[in-house]
């Protein structure tokens, strides 16, 4: 089984390079200027090296009724060539895994976080059972590589295809799933703009990828670079850049989003990655109590930080806000927590948050980092009213009744 520890990429190779540390480790966080590299990422004129990221295959002719069978996504009806995603939940609803999905008519290509491979390869072989499928670990012969173009060609990556199907995941945030439902209420969701792919190359090719963007060869596939003035040469854009954007899209990442608590609901990832009128699998009776007859107990909200203090939060630091009773002072009590955080070229200092679902939306809120706390305006994700969708009558309250009446 791969060790993500020890993939390193040979794009960390690259001038100016800055290696991502904790869970993005092995790629580079940025390499040199963040925000030309965002802007560039946002025309569709970089790639992103995810190729730390794991990546298991599915084989079988049970490969998709079986993970229909587990997973919060209808499966069973997947085309080759069809992108969507799948939630794993525990028996009480809480996420355990997020996965990008993927099926070329002959494998199921899962494409998951670093640290989740480890874990989820060990959970699908305890599920096979009796049937036909057999799950292989391929991150040691495919990497990941991101762009905002649902066209891979268009940023010079020819995507690996040992089906003859392309194997490019096109991510399914920029419109609600089928059989998906959607908390947010904006008019314009701001994932319409979020046409996202990763793309699986041989791991083998990733020299040559370095190579050409050291030499400005790879360029968009009007024509190989410098020879047509219509060719846009392609660079490299680091995490930063990704994740930026990533925020401002208000699309969830298992890596930060997700805790041992976390319900699908909270992050408004029903919209994309749960069919609700699909079977049964393991904590869809959460999902549905939860969708038609409660209430996610918190929150996620996209936070406006003020950047005065030039001090960007941290994952982990906890958003507060001040509690007021009558006849104290204001006392400032710890509402929720940063997932995610960014400068966004055009948006500024921006944070994704889980907080309390009580914690009303005209509420200021303030993130306590380096000693600092940092005033945050929030942005609905997930409203106060998100869940009980489902009509239940209600009963007459029955009282105490005199004879005659």
């Amino acid at each position: 089984m791969t060790d993500p520890a020890l993939i390193s990429s040979p794009l960390l190779e690259l001038p100016g390079a800055v290696q991502a540390e904790g869970i993005d480790a092995g790629v580079a966080a940025h390499y040199g200027n963040p925000m030309i590299e965002q802007r560039s990422l946002a025309a569709g004129r970089a790639i992103v090296d995810l190729s730390h990221r794991g990546v298991l295959s599915v084989a079988g002719p049970d490969r998709l009724t079986w993970l229909n069978s587990i997973a919060s996504q209808e499966l069973k009806s997947v085309n080759p060539g069809e992108s969507t995603e799948m939630l794993l939940l525990d028996p009480t609803g809480h996420l355990e895994y997020a996965i990008r999905l993927l099926d070329d008519g002959v494998e199921t290509w899962l494409l998951v976080e670093a640290a989740e491979l480890p874990g989820l390869h060990k959970f699908l072989d305890r599920m096979k059972f009796m049937l036909r499928v057999q799950v292989v670990d391929r991150t040691l012969a495919y990497a990941t590589i991101g762009a905002m173009t649902d066209a891979p060609a268009t940023v010079g990556l020819a995507a690996a295809a040992p089906n003859d199907v392309p194997l490019t995941w096109l991510d399914p945030w920029a419109a609600v799933a089928r059989g998906g439902y959607q908390y947010a209420e904006t008019p314009v969701h701001p994932g319409t703009l979020w046409t996202y792919t990763e793309t699986l190359v041989p791991r083998s090719s990733l020299p040559a990828l370095r190579d050409a963007i050291a030499s400005g060869t790879l360029a968009t596939e009007s024509a190989p670079a410098p020879a047509s003035a219509s060719s846009v040469r392609i660079t490299p854009a680091g995490l930063l850049a990704l994740e930026a954007l990533r925020i401002a899209a208000w699309r969830p990442r298992q890596a930060r989003e997700v805790d041992e608590k976390t319900l699908p609901h909270e992050l408004d990832w029903l919209r994309t990655a749960v069919h609700l009128n699909k079977g049964c699998y393991r904590g869809q009776e959460t999902v549905a109590k939860v969708h038609n007859l409660g209430h996610p107990p918190r929150r996620l909200v996209m936070l406006h930080l003020d950047g005065s203090e030039g001090v960007l939060p941290a994952p982990g630091d906890p958003v507060q806000a001040d509690r007021v009773r009558p006849e104290q002072e204001a006392e400032r009590v710890t509402v929720g927590t940063i997932t995610s955080s960014a400068i966004h070229y055009e948006l500024g200092p921006i944070a994704l948050a889980v907080i309390k679902r009580t914690i009303p939306a005209a509420s200021t809120l303030y993130v306590q980092s380096e000693g600092i706390a940092i005033s945050a305006s929030q942005e609905i994700i997930v409203p106060q009213s998100a869940g009980s969708v489902a009509d239940i009558p209600r009963l007459p309250r029955l009282g105490i009744r005199t004879p005659g009446h």
